[in-house]
């Protein structure tokens, strides 16, 4: 098989199999059903393994409909790993064409609910746990074991990549602790309740919309976070790059305050297809930090 590398960022380390490569028609098939879930895959599987991602780049991972393509993928794969709960459709295609293993990443990392006060409530649980770097570094040593399992005269190397992946990604821990450990203010006003995980360094997210990208805040919501924005001197609204920007520009522009992009990693976009998790996170916090002022 001639592998795909859709949303493949510079550091992904995308499995490249031509027809002329030796094994490449042994190589581990792997399908993921979203970006964060390939990046980790991708860098922990190296050149050893064909890595497709199902929600092609520029698609918004909560309204994914799998093709037929894409539901042969998950037929064929030796490993497919998803988050159940986070897309019905592919929690579907699993049950009824997988063949392979398969990781569900929200048990393998354990999952945090909700703050109630940003919308949510009632104990459902957060599937945005890649917010978290060292929730991805568990995912990464899951990955990696199972490829191994797969794989196993190559569990060594999935090993070393593991955990070549965990240290970036504990870098990354350690500099979102440093970065945002002194700001004047703690509170983010952002386009949807993604970013729920990074309640671990101190800030509460405030979301203009709920889990949806798509919901509409009512009348009520909206003079609320136009309330917060004045009483805490909240400089910024943020919006995101897969769906329209018109409600955080809406009330940037009616509180007279600046707009920004605070990319929720999901996927990677015609703007961000040279990026990658670990840029695009980075880029989060330089964002985080200037409107907060952080130093």
């Amino acid at each position: 098989m001639v592998a795909t590398c859709p949303n493949a960022g510079v550091e992904d380390g995308c499995a490249a199999f031509s027809d002329e490569t030796p094994g490449a028609a042994d190589g581990v098939q792997v399908a993921t059903a979203f970006y964060p879930l390939q990046y980790v895959a991708q860098r922990v599987a190296g050149d050893l393994a064909t890595v497709d991602n199902l929600t092609q780049p520029g698609k918004e991972p909560h309204d994914l409909e799998l093709t037929v393509a894409e539901t042969a993928a998950v037929a064929d794969a030796d490993l497919v790993i998803h988050e159940v709960g986070f897309q019905p459709g592919v929690d579907d295609a699993i049950a009824q064409n997988a063949t392979g293993e398969v990781i569900d990443a929200a048990a393998t990392v354990g999952l945090e609910p909700f703050d109630e006060t940003a919308g949510e409530g009632d104990g459902e649980l957060d599937p945005h746990f890649w917010q978290d770097p060292l929730r991805m570094a568990d995912l990464g040593d899951a990955v990696a074991a199972e490829l191994g399992r797969a794989d196993p005269g190559h569990a060594d190397v999935y090993e070393a990549n593991a955990g070549e992946l965990r240290s970036d990604l504990e870098s990354l821990d350690a500099d979102y602790a440093r970065g945002l450990a002194n700001c004047e203010r703690t509170t983010v006003v952002v386009s949807h309740d993604a970013f729920g995980y990074l309640g671990k360094y101190g800030l509460e997210m405030e979301p203009i919309a709920g889990l949806s990208p798509g919901a509409e805040p009512t009348p009520a919501d909206l003079a609320r976070l136009q309330d917060l924005i004045r009483d805490e001197g909240i400089t910024t609204v943020f919006s995101e790059r897969l769906v329209s920007p018109r409600l955080s520009q809406t009330l940037a522009d009616d509180m007279g305050i600046t707009s920004a992009v605070l990319d929720p990693a999901e996927g990677l976009s015609d703007q961000t297809a040279d990026e990658d998790y670990l840029s695009l996170m980075r880029a989060n916090l330089d964002a985080l930090e200037r409107a907060n002022g952080c130093s």
